[in-house]
């Protein structure tokens, strides 16, 4: 099996150290490059085309979200979780909008991050229990929308979605809504087509905006 590659963006030293020894300890894992501001990311990402990039916000040189936006625009293959310690509503669905994956906090213990790397690596989209937390809040005080939101599914598929945007996976779908593996994946696949996005993170964050939760 081919390991993960990983490009590392982020200014802090200290804190590369941390993330250079982790990915170190990870036999799945391998770090091709590091960067310290958002051009140095951008630049490598496109030269290097890695599988993962652990992305900070705060850097110099234009910081993470631009380069996020460009990497996603050019390499939209890439996926990015956001490492970071900004946990504001702003940064948060800046970066999901942009096109990360995934967005945890520094302060996580290495087993978190390590889940959080491998499920971004394997395509699933993660957040820290805080950042999870801030978006269930959000969202919540949000007001209740109209029964035909996304008309273009069926009852089954938007309970799927629904489900999704709750960051529930699909084996934990198919037990809660009594239904096969099987018969999730398709609907899954029917939701991606109808939404017109190419995967599980990109149907999460429509659903999310669109406050199906």
């Amino acid at each position: 099996m081919d390991k993960l590659t990983i490009l590392i963006a982020d200014d802090h030293p200290v804190f590369r150290k941390g993330l250079r020894a982790l990915l170190a300890s990870m036999p799945t894992t391998e770090l091709v490059a590091e960067a310290t501001t958002g051009e140095e990311a951008i630049d490598l990402a496109e030269k290097l085309q890695p599988d993962v990039i652990l992305m900070d916000l705060q850097m110099p040189g234009g910081g993470g979200l631009p380069a996020i936006r460009q990497i996603i625009q050019t390499s939209p293959h890439i996926r990015i979780l956001v490492v970071t310690m900004f946990d504001d509503d702003d940064s948060v669905f800046a970066a999901m909008r942009g096109g990360a994956r995934g967005y945890v906090l520094k302060d996580m213990d290495d087993d978190d991050i390590t889940r959080a790397i491998l499920a971004v690596g394997n395509g699933e989209a993660i957040f820290s229990p805080a950042i999870a937390q801030r978006m269930m809040n959000f969202f919540s005080a949000r007001p209740a929308l109209p029964p035909d939101i996304f008309p273009e599914l069926t009852e089954s598929e938007r309970n799927v979605l629904r489900l999704m945007a709750q960051g529930i996976s699909n084996e934990a779908i198919a037990h809660q809504l009594s239904l096969s593996s099987k018969t999730v994946r398709n609907y899954v696949s029917n939701i991606f087509s109808k939404l017109q996005v190419a995967d599980r993170a990109q149907a999460i964050i429509k659903a999310r905006d669109a406050g199906l939760n």
